[in-house]
C-alpha cells in the first residue's frame, strides 16, 4: 500500500464510498479529532496503567477505529439500493457503552467522594487522561453539530459521551494509585 497517493494534494479528500468533500467539512473534522483522541488513547496506554486498564484502552482504540469508519461514510453511501450494506463497517453498541460504565463504576468505588471541582495535572500520566478526556469532548461536540447536518448514529454520541467520563474518572483513579496530588478547584473570592 502507497502512503501517499497524490489526491490530496487540492484540498480534498476521500470518504469511504467513494465521494469527494474538502478537507475542512466537518465530517473529516469529526473522525479526525476520533483519530487524535485515538493517538492521546496510545499515549495514555503508555504510561504505568495496570494490566487491566491497557485491556479497557486497547478495547477503547478499537472502538475508536470503528467510530472514525462509521464517521468517515456518509448516511447516502452506506445502503444500496437494495437495502443492503454497502460497507462492512461494524456498529457501536450500547454494550460498548455498558462497558464503559461498569469501569467508571468499579473505579469510584474506591475513590474518595468529589466534592469539588478538580484542576487537571498532578502527574503527566493524569494530565495525559485529562487531554484524552477534552479532545473526547471536542470530539463529542464536532459529532453532535455533524448530527444537526446529517444524521449519526445515536450510539455514537453517546459512546464519546460515556468515553469522556470514563477519562475523567480513570484520571482521578490514577492520581489516587499514582499518590498523585488532586487539586480541587476553590473559586478566588472577590475582594
Amino acid at each position: 500500500m502507497k502512503i501517499y497517493t497524490k489526491t490530496g494534494d487540492k484540498g480534498t479528500t476521500a470518504l469511504f464510498g467513494g465521494s469527494r468533500v474538502p478537507k475542512h467539512h466537518i465530517r473529516i473534522d469529526a473522525y479526525g479529532t476520533v483519530d487524535e483522541l485515538n493517538s492521546w488513547i496510545g499515549l495514555l496506554k503508555d504510561q504505568p496503567v495496570t494490566t487491566h486498564t491497557k485491556s479497557i484502552l486497547n478495547t477503547i482504540q478499537d472502538r475508536l477505529f470503528t467510530l472514525g469508519a462509521i464517521l468517515a461514510t456518509p448516511p447516502e453511501k452506506e445502503i444500496l439500493k437494495n437495502g443492503k450494506k454497502r460497507l462492512n463497517i461494524p456498529h457501536v453498541e450500547t454494550s460498548d457503552c455498558e462497558v464503559l460504565e461498569k469501569e467508571i463504576d468499579k473505579m469510584n468505588e474506591e475513590l474518595p467522594q468529589m466534592t469539588h471541582f478538580i484542576l487537571p495535572g498532578g502527574h503527566q500520566s493524569v494530565s495525559f487522561c485529562h487531554i484524552s478526556r477534552t479532545v473526547c469532548r471536542r470530539a463529542e461536540r464536532i459529532t453532535c453539530l455533524l448530527n444537526d447536518h446529517e444524521t449519526i448514529d445515536p450510539t455514537v454520541i453517546q459512546y464519546l459521551n460515556r468515553l469522556s467520563d470514563y477519562l475523567f474518572v480513570l484520571a482521578r483513579k490514577l492520581s489516587y494509585d499514582l499518590k498523585a496530588e488532586e487539586i480541587k478547584w476553590v473559586p478566588k473570592k472577590e475582594s
